[in-house]
């Protein structure tokens, strides 16, 4: 079992910053990668960002050159800092892992939320 713990989001103007934190808990030593997804309204669930174990980064095209995904090791932690943020930005964001194993899982987070006024 994963615990995934967001924490960060909130209300910004256009063109601000946020970071948003994700801690891991239990059985992290499966965790294959991690990232982070949102959910605009009426939208599905789509990429934002992932980092794996050996810290290779993907990035929606969208947010390629404003957001950056990293983590931290030792507080079992990754972040996503967004900046030049824009009103489409807006949504809830979600923290994931990948377990690997004999069957693969992928665990989520309850959400942070973000909302970029204009």
């Amino acid at each position: 079992q994963v615990q995934l713990v967001e924490s960060g989001g909130g209300l910004v103007q256009a063109g601000g910053s946020l970071r948003l934190s994700c801690a891991a808990s239990g059985s992290i030593v499966s965790i294959y990668v991690m990232g982070w997804y949102r959910q605009g309204p009426g939208k599905p669930r789509t990429l934002v960002a992932t980092i794996t174990t050996s810290s290779s980064t993907d990035y929606a095209d969208s947010v390629k050159g404003r957001f950056t995904i990293s983590r931290d090791n030792g507080k079992n932690t990754v972040y996503l800092q967004m900046n030049s943020l824009k009103p489409e930005d807006t949504g809830v964001y979600y923290c994931s892992a990948v377990t690997g194993g004999y069957f693969q899982y992928t665990y989520w987070g309850q959400g942070t939320r973000v909302t970029v006024s204009s």
